[in-house]
């Protein structure tokens, strides 16, 4: 038995010819990946996942884009190196600018990587700044036959021979003040005895002589207390605006977002 079907039909089997993947240009793309990454609780929706469909119909909703598909959005998203993974727990942030914070240091990010073109005033090159404690060397514990001790303990027996408990520091324990260029992929490095207000702004200093003055810097960091701009002491705000350098700072519980963290 032959039938005949009606082509029309089954027109709602084939995608659009509209909102495809190549019908979007740059700020487009990343403003519906910049959605795609962002948490839907965060825009007030009532779900905490972003499926296929909800998330095709919000950047049209929101005027981000005129119209786009689900296959058109899943090459797009591809092509971004964006894809939906399982997580096993998520440490969301506490911090009142949260999301101006995160949106700041991700557009940061964008202008480094060559994927935005920076305005007038906006930084040309991008810091990730951040203290460390040297590691101490310790020799791991091993296991021997020796003589039993305590109350079997002999007094004209030998001590047990033992590893020393920690590495030689005739200076003591210093800290490492480290900063990843992002522009140039380079790793920068200062080893000082303590690490307060005064030394990094001397690092600061160190890192602003790499640049032209005419180039804006971006120095990313955390809410360690001598970063901060804010407060009693203006010795950092002030420095940072005479010097043409902005300090962008991570969402409290946030300090992963920062580069120089992996």
């Amino acid at each position: 038995m032959i039938h005949d079907f009606n082509v029309g039909g089954f027109a709602s089997l084939y995608p659009r010819c509209r909102g495809l993947a190549k019908d979007f240009h740059l700020p487009e793309r990343r403003k519906v990946t910049k959605i795609a990454k962002f948490r839907s609780t965060g825009h007030g929706l009532p779900f905490s996942t972003w499926s296929l469909t909800k998330l095709t119909d919000f950047p049209a909703a929101e005027g981000v884009v005129d119209d786009i598909n689900h296959e058109g959005l899943r090459i797009l998203l591809h092509e971004e190196g964006v894809s939906f993974q399982r997580v096993k727990t998520w440490k969301t942030s506490r911090d009142p600018d949260y999301t101006a914070k995160k949106t700041r240091v991700e557009h940061l990010y964008a202008i480094a990587g060559g994927k935005v073109i920076p305005e007038k005033g906006e930084p040309g090159a991008v810091f990730c700044l951040d203290e460390f404690r040297l590691l101490n060397l310790q020799p791991p514990p091993g296991r021997q036959w020796a003589k039993r001790g305590g109350k079997h303990r002999n007094p004209d027996r030998e001590p047990r021979p033992r590893q020393r408990a920690t590495y030689t520091r005739p200076q003591g324990v210093q800290h490492l003040l480290a900063t990843h260029d992002l522009a140039q992929d380079k790793l920068y490095g200062h080893i000082k005895k303590t690490k307060p207000r005064s030394r990094f702004l001397k690092f600061c200093h160190y890192l602003r002589t790499l640049y032209p003055p005419t180039i804006s810097l971006a120095i990313v960091c955390d809410n360690y207390s001598p970063h901060l701009t804010t407060g009693k002491c203006r010795r950092v705000a002030d420095c940072a605006q005479a010097n043409n350098v902005e300090i962008a700072y991570s969402p409290t519980n946030f300090f992963w977002l920062s580069r120089i963290e992996a």
